[in-house]
């Protein structure tokens, strides 16, 4: 039992020593001075190893038990720190490219079971219907509860071309939804552009991916070539979030040189940083300056930036940078409020541990975890009000915002009425014909009256 004690504590000690605004990549997990084992705890749990390894019924490996106890220290911290083993790793890896194989789902865990963030944009899952707040309880056959967030979705993931049953419990159904998915190869296309009408452009990110921030001076460039830009919509709507390179990157690009984009604070030095709209901060490696090839107008064009719940993370760093410095004015409805640091730790073992390590926090100091942005202007998602979603204070175990208070889970929106949660979803295109928040931008921008909410 000493052996086995022994070499847990080394494994506690590469774990404990280091401490992704999703994602922060840490090339070295072993930065500080390991902090003193506690001994009786560890005593405890060599014992339930040791009872587990002569008395389980059936023989289980010790790598087994090691993983799981792992993930399940970092699973019971927060809904976002996580164990990736080596598969799981090298997915992460390739997914922040913007190419990988599955279903095309933002998820995280509530009660045991997969719960859905966002479905990312034509993909599998969205052209299925797969709503923010579905909680996913059975995959083929095989109930998710007891399962780790990894292996759920180690197995939503797989060869294109083959298939999967979801079945899933709806806010408002009485039934399980039983949907069967083809698994493709999910290409995420960053960031895609169009000319509303002339001299009104629209720009959309749905992912904040390593090309992302070029993405933009590309985009941008296209729609001024058209014509002289008199406004520009930056629709964040159900952007789930992504690498904070991105996010830092896409800001810059509409603010001064050197400004204040997001800072954040946590217990280690290295998580206690600003990030301003300089190339260090923007870029990865010796690579050009792209915002060098940006029009003067990027800097002062007038904009309306787009958000909803389903906007979280990297999106709500740039919303909230934007609004602060007022180059732009924020429409929609409150986003999902997750304004914590994940830090992707490399262990030795081509595995990785993703640790929450701080809080970010926008120019003027706000914190937005587990509250998110406000809106300069309320514009529901139709004439006749927003669906009821999913934000990171209903997530059970989040984290409080680091200013005194927990968050608040979010509530029916305006313009619902008190049966909100009964009601059909709201259902549009994002810059459809219908799109009825995309609608309001235009008009803002042309100096027009909003039409409010039917009450």
């Amino acid at each position: 039992m000493g052996s086995k004690l022994k070499q847990f504590g080394l494994v506690m000690t590469g774990v404990v020593a280091g401490v992704m605004i999703s994602l922060n990549f840490s090339a070295n997990a072993d930065r500080s001075a390991p902090m003193p084992l506690p001994v009786d705890e560890l005593r405890a749990y060599a014992d339930v190893f040791n009872a587990i390894k002569q008395g389980y019924v059936e023989p289980v490996e010790d790598k087994k038990l090691i993983t799981d106890s792992i993930s399940g220290m970092l699973s019971g911290l927060d809904p976002h720190s996580a164990y990736l083993d080596a598969e799981a790793f090298k997915d992460l890896q390739v997914g922040t490219q913007g190419e990988f194989g599955g279903l095309g789902i933002e998820v995280g865990m509530e009660d045991g079971f997969v719960k859905v963030i966002s479905p990312i944009e034509d993909t599998p899952a969205f052209r299925a219907g797969v709503q923010a707040g579905d909680l996913i309880v059975k995959l083929d056959e095989t109930p998710v509860k007891g399962m780790s967030l990894n292996d759920a979705v180690k197995r939503m993931r797989g060869k294109p071309r083959t298939d999967i049953t979801l079945t899933i419990m709806r806010k408002g159904e009485s039934r399980p939804i039983v949907l069967t998915l083809t698994r493709e190869v999910i290409k995420v296309q960053s960031v895609r552009s169009k000319v509303i009408e002339p001299g009104f452009g629209y720009l959309r990110i749905a992912q904040f991916q390593e090309n992302t921030a070029a993405s933009v001076v590309e985009h941008f460039n296209k729609l001024a070539a058209d014509a002289p830009l008199q406004g520009l919509v930056l629709d964040l709507r159900n952007d789930p979030g992504g690498l904070l390179h991105g996010a830092v990157g896409v800001s810059a690009a509409f603010l001064p040189a050197n400004t204040l984009v997001v800072s954040t604070d946590g217990r280690t030095d290295d998580a206690r940083r600003e990030y301003r709209a300089t190339p260090a901060d923007y870029l990865r490696g010796t690579r050009d300056d792209f915002l060098r090839r940006l029009p003067p107008a990027a800097k002062d064009v007038p904009m309306v930036v787009l958000v909803n719940a389903g906007s979280a993370s990297a999106s709500e760093i740039v919303a909230g940078a934007l609004q602060d410095h007022k180059r732009a004015t924020v429409m929609g409805t409150q986003t999902f409020g997750k304004g914590s640091v994940q830090t992707i730790l490399p262990l030795n073992n081509n595995t990785a541990i993703k640790l929450t390590t701080a809080l970010y926090y926008t120019p003027s100091g706000r914190s937005i975890q587990a509250k998110g942005i406000e809106p300069d202007v309320v514009v529901e998602e139709s004439a006749n009000g927003s669906s009821r979603r999913v934000r990171e204070a209903d997530l059970v175990g989040h984290l409080g915002n680091g200013k005194g208070g927990e968050g608040e889970a979010a509530k029916p929106e305006a313009g619902r009425g008190a049966d909100a949660e009964e009601a059909e979803p709201v259902r549009f295109e994002l810059a459809g014909e219908n799109d009825h928040q995309l609608q309001q931008a235009i008009r803002l921008l042309k100096g027009e009256q909003i039409v409010q909410n039917q009450e």
